[in-house]
């Protein structure tokens, strides 16, 4: 009769030769060791009912063959190596590039093989220009960037594309205090406005929502593209009334007392993109096993962050001076979504901000919509042609389900913006539907 292998990890039943089965055993025993209180617990109650016993009642509180399964085909098949190890990634102090900064500091890049610097940027036009010139690999960009880039909207054409979205929701249109009682923005006309660049989700929501008031935003109001970061310092200094931008720095406008939230941009489309994790095509190309452990690891990071239970521990993490440089209360106050909103009331909307990595190509279509809209382009447009080659969601979702993750099972879905429904099989009848803005 032939006996079982003692094994080096103290199991009885395994051939711990093999990495495979190395792997399993220490699973196992790690469980064993949680649950009896360390290693000379554990010895203790296999020595009083049998390893067998244990290893049954532990199979029925933790599922540990499939961890073992799991274990074991990670280091059967150890990911290829990346071909680029030292990366510089952009990013913007905002709470949207909160994957891009957490996979950073949780050690994300590190354990796909990476050594990734992280850079804080000042602004969307230098994010640009140092992606553009390779001082970047990939970056922090705005989700309609890649877009605005691969056409040669505003530049030369180069090619981009958007691996995985940051986060969705997660902006506010901010008012000077000296407005409470103007809330309508029918009211709006003269005003001064801020937003983070030309191609921004908040130039679009921004200008849909005063479209849908009767305000032209090309000749009633004034639209001032500015850093995020320097939005605060505008409104206390006048120079603007309001502005439609990125978390932080709405809740540091009322945690400053210069500014209260007019209304969350969930409230004019629930669900809708900001930022995204941008990488040039030619990575995806000539460096595919770089780009797969990039994306892995930002998406890895974003599942964490979008958890609820996690938002307290993120908000510590991306606040400090090297990244965020905000005050964690506030970043807190935006990331679990109870915050103050300078209208004397304490809010809790849990869903402020969501990290979702999924990149729609509807979503770009809604965009792209937009462009047209707005007269940023012209002419016809290759509606899906664009946005598959941009939006690159069939890696973004084969990442998903390798980790363990549900991806939705097709790229394309309706959207609900401010109550009208968008249908990305009929981009130009959308177009067509929004009448001319009254000249006056």
């Amino acid at each position: 009769m032939n006996h079982p292998q003692a094994c080096r990890c103290g199991g009885t039943q395994l051939n711990c030769d093999s990495p495979e089965a190395l792997g399993s055993a220490a699973v196992r025993v790690a469980a064993e060791q949680a649950a009896f209180g360390g290693e000379a617990g554990r010895r203790r109650v296999i020595g009083a009912l049998g390893a067998g016993v244990v290893a049954a009642a532990m199979d029925q509180v933790f599922p540990i063959f499939r961890a073992q399964d799991a274990m074991a085909q990670a280091v059967a098949r150890p990911a290829a190596a990346p071909e680029k190890k030292d990366i510089k990634v952009g990013f913007i102090p905002i709470t949207c590039a909160t994957p891009i900064i957490f996979a950073s500091t949780a050690g994300y890049y590190a354990r796909s093989g990476l050594n990734v610097e992280v850079v804080r940027t000042a602004g969307w036009a230098v994010i640009r220009d140092k992606a553009f010139n390779g001082e970047y690999d990939a970056s922090h960009m705005l989700s309609p960037m890649p877009l605005a880039i691969s056409m040669g909207v505003g530049s030369s054409p180069i090619p981009w594309s958007v691996a995985a979205i940051e986060n969705i929701n997660g902006q506010a249109i901010t008012l000077a205090n000296k407005h409470k009682e103007r809330r309508d923005p029918r009211d709006w006309k003269g005003f001064k406005l801020g937003i983070p660049f030309d191609y921004s989700m908040h130039a679009y929501l921004l200008r849909y929502y005063l479209a849908d008031a009767g305000i032209d935003p090309d000749r009633d109001v004034q639209l001032r593209v500015m850093p995020p970061p320097e939005m605060v310092a505008n409104l206390r200094a006048e120079n603007i009334d309001g502005f439609l931008g990125p978390d932080p720095f709405n809740q540091r406008a009322v945690y400053d007392g210069v500014g209260f939230i007019h209304l969350l941009t969930r409230e004019l489309w629930d669900g809708h993109p900001c930022c995204a994790f941008a990488v040039p095509r030619k990575m995806v190309t000539e460096a595919p096993n770089t780009y797969q452990a990039l994306l892995r690891s930002v998406i890895e990071a974003t599942a964490y962050a979008n958890k609820a239970e996690n938002r307290k521990e993120v908000a510590g993490l991306i606040s400090g001076q090297n990244h965020l440089n905000q005050p964690t209360v506030v970043v807190e106050q935006a990331l679990t979504g109870t915050y103050a909103d300078g209208l004397g009331s304490v809010k809790r909307m849990p869903d402020r901000v969501g990290f979702e990595p999924f990149p729609y190509q509807s979503m770009a279509l809604w965009i792209m919509t937009q462009m047209k809209r707005w007269g940023q382009i012209e002419g016809d447009v290759r509606w899906r042609d664009v946005a598959e080659r941009v939006y690159l969601a069939t890696d973004a979702g084969a990442k998903m389900r390798e980790l363990g993750m549900t991806p939705p099972a097709s790229a394309y879905r309706s959207h609900t913006i401010m109550g009208k429904t968008f249908d990305p099989a009929d981009p130009d009848g959308y177009v067509a539907s929004f009448p001319p803005m009254r000249r006056t």
